[in-house]
């Protein structure tokens, strides 16, 4: 037990702590930054995030591939990053290209 005005050493380290993700904001943060520094595309957003059957992740990342004047004509894609329960990468692919300016289907 601690004396009054002691602090309590914590018991996990930090690195232990911040290895696995702690949830589904920091997974779509981390699938976003292992996704744009391998296409090297610029990030639109995270369009989904959802927990995977192996405990890991599912994210949806939108990217700019093509920048076009006007910018309703430019192309984005979607990819799927799927993480492990660690917040590693996995795997990725393209799911979806489409201008900005058309409608959902």
């Amino acid at each position: 037990m601690t004396e009054p005005g002691e602090r309590r050493r914590r018991t996990t380290s930090t690195t232990t702590r911040e290895r696995g993700v702690r949830d589904a904001r920091d997974a779509a943060r981390r699938a976003a930054d292992a996704l744009c520094e391998l296409i090297r595309h610029h990030l639109e957003g995270v369009s989904a995030v959802c927990r995977s059957e192996d405990g890991g992740w599912i994210v949806n990342v939108d990217v700019l591939e093509v920048a076009r004047i006007p910018d309703t004509t430019s192309l984005l894609a979607t990819y799927e990053v799927e993480l492990d329960p660690a917040g590693d990468l996995v795997r990725y692919r393209r799911t979806a290209r489409y201008r900005r300016g058309a409608q959902d289907q």
